[in-house]
């Protein structure tokens, strides 16, 4: 047919230059859109139903393609552009929307949505601003998004949304054209009777006014960029709000607040109530598969915390919870954010959130597990301080401050919103009879009930939960989570010899655990990590920076709003007694036994509350300065020459006499009384003896100790597994102390944070680590451990062909004749069978000892002076007791040297002691000690850090 039609109207048939020229001819370009125009209206009115009409649907979509092509081709083009003005002035968009709605075509559909954007994005003939042009597009997408409408597909409803976020730009850049997609409808009181209560609480009166608005609603849900482009596009609205005080208005009376608040709790509800904390078998940490950490069991009702569908749910939550805290961000309008916050406290903090806490339980399979976790990942997530305020502010049962009323200014939007607050109040007392209190029973009641569990994991995700808020909001914890006193002077600071004095003792404590490097570089980094921990605490930035305002700093950027948050952190000291402290201290003296996790949390839970500057540690972490007593003949240092009586006591000379004299005062070490010593050092010496008792009960401690800080080494850097015909280098059987420091904070930091990502097949490689590095030089020592301390050099590597060589033969006792009747010596042919054929026997020994159940050992407390009591009752010892005490000092008699290796393993089969009572105690593998101990001793590193950094950073030494 167009062959025919350039024939007859004496065209060139060459398409290549014809289609240039008819381009740059603004008349043949206009006769062109014209007649693509006619023929779509033509096949549109001739066609009974485009849904059933296939062939007619099919060149309606060739015509659309035409004019949006012709459309977008001309506006790159010099003007004029008279394609454009034609579609403005015979508003060519009305049949085309027309066609679209009634077509139920999605391709159609699709060619209909470029249409209107092409005519939105030349920015000519001000479509935006035509209230046809609205119409007819807000028209459109009512209807092809609506509940009656054909299933669109992903890429459409990208277009659609991309399409109403591109006019909410339009708005933002421009507010007066707000009138064209805004239109409030004032109804007058005869409607108001027809309406429904429930209907005018929801808004379903207001979503004629603004339909732009509730189309973006429909997709803020929604993942990718579908929904960052609706989420963005309805704050650019709400940004809006606060030039129109129409709009502003209608958004407090709208069901913006109702259908947020609701959508986060349908969010939250589909979370589930039962779940474990896991780790993918590829990935877990190394310090959980060198202990005796066992996958937790899941099931239809008990979800796994690495399952994808929950992490699914739990990000989509979570983004829908960061939305809500954008929108606080970008809204200007005081009773607009009123409203939002009312919602989000009534709806869902006392609806959803709390009352799930107070029914929460470790008892049926995790429901404690679960409510905690969300509320500290909620509490991780949000920052904006309003938010903040009312989640911890009714959670911890704070006191309600009353602001003073303001004056009735008879504004519009304040009596909507008292409109508001009215309805709200009387929707929820119709609902809820009796509403839980959070006065009976707080977030404080539940943290301290579920540290005492006896659900690991409840006791872990607790642990975790507290770190957050001293971490995160500290200032919410000082009077409700912990119980603490004020500091109102100096005089509650450490002096300077006692400083020394404790990092000497914590670092001693550390030192008798022992170990072949020096870890001076594990120190040194350790520093490094408290002081960016200690300098990122939110309290630590007035302490650093008192003059932030001053010196044109920023500040932050959103200040509380509310009359009810509390007030700025003061220097206090948390007391001895306090019962946060003690549960946690109670969990520590059982340090050995507990699950790796729940030491991680715990340690890092000590840590947080001593990083804060505010919070002194006197008292509670270290010695209180009142309990300093010195030696009267302390020579340490030598006397100062006594001043001249001659001198002036208002002299310079005097002045410096007596600064000197404070100075060598405060420099004197404090006599070292155990009985001063607060709770958690004598806890940590405690573990200390125990770790003592180990190595003396334990065969072999020492080396299978260096073992597990090797094999976390390894781990850290996961360097490729070696080959077992591959000789080590002597670089490698001696690693340097750069290696220690990474394989502590390395380890300990991904158990803290398992979001991190972890080399794939961790699990199996942690496994063959014990392979690798299981076979020690073993001594002549038949416990294998007096050589060992001796010669602190010697390394630990795996026995491959190559070292076995260089490796001499174990020593043993041979008598006489075993000695006379000996072979002949082996030939160099099967000297490597054999000697590979006894490291495998070696290997199965150490396995055997770390597979060994034990518990904590039996310490015995320091010899102090007797005194007499009467009140202690006599100890009954009965027969049988008796008798299996005579037993068990005739086997202690024939044991030898190398007997004490069973002290410490779990009792008979039976569950019985010699004395024929059931023992309950706890057991776990020798490998989940060894695992413990090394996370032990870079807690006392950690903790010497702490003190060290703080005293640098606050000035909390004294020298006088």
């Amino acid at each position: 047919m167009d062959f025919w039609s350039r024939l007859l109207a004496h065209t060139p048939l060459s398409s290549a230059s014809s289609r240039k020229d008819f381009a740059k001819d603004p008349a043949r370009r206009l006769h062109r859109f014209e007649k693509e125009y006619s023929q779509l209206l033509h096949i549109w009115r001739h066609s009974s139903n485009l849904a059933h009409d296939d062939e007619a649907a099919e060149q309606i979509e060739i015509r659309l393609q035409e004019l949006t092509s012709l459309l977008s081709d001309e506006s790159r083009r010099p003007l004029p552009h008279p394609c454009i003005s034609f579609a403005a002035a015979k508003q060519v968009y009305i049949p085309v929307a027309k066609i679209a709605t009634s077509s139920y075509n999605e391709w159609i559909i699709k060619e209909a949505v470029l249409f209107f954007a092409t005519l939105i994005e030349s920015e000519e003939e001000a479509f935006v601003e035509n209230d046809n042009f609205s119409g007819s597009l807000t028209n459109l997408l009512v209807r092809i998004t609506g509940a009656n409408s054909i299933r669109l597909s992903a890429e459409i409803e990208a277009r659609i949304v991309e399409l109403a976020f591109n006019i909410t730009t339009k708005i933002r850049l421009n507010p007066e054209i707000l009138p064209a997609w805004f239109k409030s409808h004032h109804h007058g009181p005869h409607d108001a009777k027809h309406v429904d209560d429930h209907d005018k609480f929801t808004g379903k009166t207001q979503k004629q006014d603004f339909p732009l608005f509730y189309l973006l609603m429909d997709y803020i849900h929604h993942e990718g960029k579908v929904g960052d482009f609706a989420r963005t596009g309805l704050l650019y609205i709400i940004e809006a709000a606060s030039s129109s005080v129409l709009l502003e208005q209608w958004i407090v009376e709208s069901d913006l607040s109702t259908l947020m608040a609701t959508g986060l709790g349908a969010l939250y509800s589909q979370l589930s109530r039962k779940l474990v904390i896991d780790h993918p078998s590829n990935e877990v940490p190394p310090c959980l598969a060198l202990s005796d950490y066992e996958h937790p069991k899941s099931n239809y009702e008990i979800v796994s915390s690495c399952s994808p569908e929950f992490l699914s749910h739990v990000d989509t939550f979570l983004s829908h919870l960061l939305f809500w805290q954008d929108v606080l961000n970008h809204c200007k309008s005081v009773e607009v954010k009123s409203t939002l916050l009312e919602h989000f406290q009534v709806i869902f903090l006392q609806q959803l959130l709390y009352p799930s806490l107070l029914e929460s339980s470790d008892v049926d399979g995790g429901s404690s597990v679960a409510v905690l976790t969300y509320l500290r990942r909620i509490l991780e997530s949000v920052d904006h301080p309003d938010m903040i305020n009312l989640i911890l502010h009714y959670l911890l049962a704070l006191p309600d401050v009353v602001s003073p009323a303001p004056a009735d200014s008879g504004d519009i939007v304040s009596a909507a919103r008292k409109r508001k607050s009215l309805d709200l109040a009387t929707m929820m007392a119709s609902k809820s009879e009796e509403a839980a209190d959070p006065l009976l029973f707080n977030l404080v009641d539940l943290i301290r009930a579920c540290l005492r569990s006896q659900n690991h994991q409840t006791v872990h995700v607790t642990l975790q939960l507290v770190s957050t808020i001293l971490k995160r909001h500290h200032r919410y914890a000082v009077t409700t989570l912990l119980d603490t006193e004020g500091v109102l002077d100096e005089s509650h600071h450490r002096t300077a010899g006692a400083q020394a004095q404790e990092i000497d003792y914590l670092m001693a404590l550390a030192g008798t655990i022992g170990g072949d490097d020096t870890f001076n570089e594990l120190y040194e980094n350790l520093l490094r990590d408290t002081l960016g921990r200690v300098e990122n605490h939110p309290c630590s930035t007035p302490l650093i920076t008192p003059k932030t305002s001053t010196n044109n700093h920023q500040l932050p950027a959103v200040p509380d709003s509310l009359p009810s948050a509390p007030r700025s952190v003061r220097s206090h000291t948390l007391r001895p007694e306090d019962p946060l402290l003690n549960i946690m201290l109670d969990r520590l003296e059982t340090f050995f036994t507990n699950p790796v996790e729940t030491n991680l949390c715990l340690t890092e839970a000590v840590i947080d509350l001593a990083v804060c500057g505010y919070m002194h540690l006197e008292g509670w972490f270290l010695r209180s300065p009142q309990s300093y007593h010195f030696d009267e003949d302390d020579e340490e240092d030598e006397e100062l020459p006594l001043p001249d009586p001659s001198l002036d006591p208002e002299s310079q000379e005097y002045a410096e006499y007596v600064q000197m004299q404070q100075l060598k005062e405060c420099r004197r070490r404090p006599k070292w009384n155990q009985s001063s010593l607060p709770r958690l050092l004598k806890v940590l010496q405690l573990l200390c003896d125990q770790v003592e008792a180990y190595r003396e009960q334990v065969p072999r401690f020492d080396d299978l100790l260096q073992q597990r800080r090797e094999a976390f080494q390894i781990a850290d850097h996961a360097p490729p597994i070696p080959t077992p015909s591959r000789a080590r280098t002597p670089s490698s059987q001696a690693p340097t102390v750069a290696g220690t420091p990474s394989i502590e904070k390395g380890m300990f930091d991904e158990a803290r944070n398992p979001s991190r990502e972890r080399p794939s097949g961790l699990e199996v490689f942690a496994q063959r680590i014990l392979s690798e590095l299981g076979t020690p030089s073993r001594s002549g020592s038949p416990r294998g451990r007096k050589e060992t301390r001796r010669v602190a050099s010697e390394r630990v590597v795996p026995m491959n062909d190559a070292t076995l060589l260089r490796t001499p033969i174990p020593n043993r006792s041979f008598s006489p004749t075993s000695v006379a009747s000996a072979p002949a010596p082996i030939s160099w042919d099967n000297r490597g069978d054999i000697l590979n054929s006894q490291a495998k026997a070696f290997q199965a020994i150490d396995q055997s000892i770390l597979a060994r159940r034990i518990g904590i050992p039996e310490v015995k407390p320091p010899v102090e002076p007797i005194t007499l009591s009467y009140d202690r009752k006599p100890a009954i010892v009965s027969a049988d007791s008796a008798e299996g005490g005579e037993d068990a000092s005739d086997d202690a008699e024939g044991e030898g040297e190398g007997g004490g290796e069973d002290a410490l393993l779990a009792p008979s089969e039976d569950g019985e002691t010699d004395a024929g009572t059931v023992v309950e105690e706890k057991t776990v593998s020798v490998s989940h000690v060894l695992t413990n101990v090394v996370l032990l001793q870079s807690f006392l590193f950690e903790m010497a850090s702490v003190v060290q950094v703080r005293a640098g950073l606050f000035d909390e030494v004294r020298y006088t």
